[in-house]
């Protein structure tokens, strides 16, 4: 098992304990599997405004939302942070900091969600459309000139009064 805890196992000891916990719960029936899921919202802030993007597919199609994702097993809301946006906009994230959570429901969809949100400075690289299937493009915007319609984690978030301030 873990020398001194989760994130001091090796990779094959995190996916050992992954496998276990998910036998787990196949055998604790679907009321286990349809727990709210953890997804981290990325607030990326280059020269005053924001990184947004059009979803594409299922979930949120032709919705607005920040980059972002779903917490892997074992990995910290950082890392996921970091890893979401490269794979989404090909751009690196530096001084990730905590801001808030949100949490969203999706009855049509049968979904729930509580969204982490961090907020981090762009770093470097060109933002691009890395995953052209679950994404229409990126744009930056001014705080308060988003696009409509906004994906509803993101609506959420707006209606948190969250201060502009700390995260601009």
């Amino acid at each position: 098992m873990a020398r001194d805890g989760f994130f001091k196992m090796t990779k094959h000891e995190r996916m050992n304990q992954a496998v276990k916990v998910w036998i787990h719960l196949l055998r604790k029936g679907m009321s286990e599997l349809m727990r709210p899921k953890v997804g981290v919202g990325v607030i990326v802030v280059r020269d005053g405004r924001v990184l947004l993007g059009r979803r594409k597919g299922a979930h949120g199609d032709g919705y607005w939302a920040f980059p972002g994702g779903h917490l892997e097993f074992g990995e910290s809301i950082e890392e996921c942070a970091k890893r979401e946006v490269l794979e989404e906009s090909g751009i690196s994230i530096r001084n990730i900091r905590k801001v808030t959570y949100t949490n969203d429901i999706f009855p049509e969809e049968g979904k729930h969600y509580v969204t982490c949100y961090v907020r981090a400075d762009y770093d470097s690289g060109d933002v691009r459309t890395v995953e052209p299937d679950k994404c229409d493009g990126w744009e930056w915007f001014e705080w308060n000139a988003f696009p409509d319609p906004l994906f509803i984690p993101l609506r959420n978030l707006l209606r948190e009064n969250v201060d502009v301030r700390a995260i601009m």
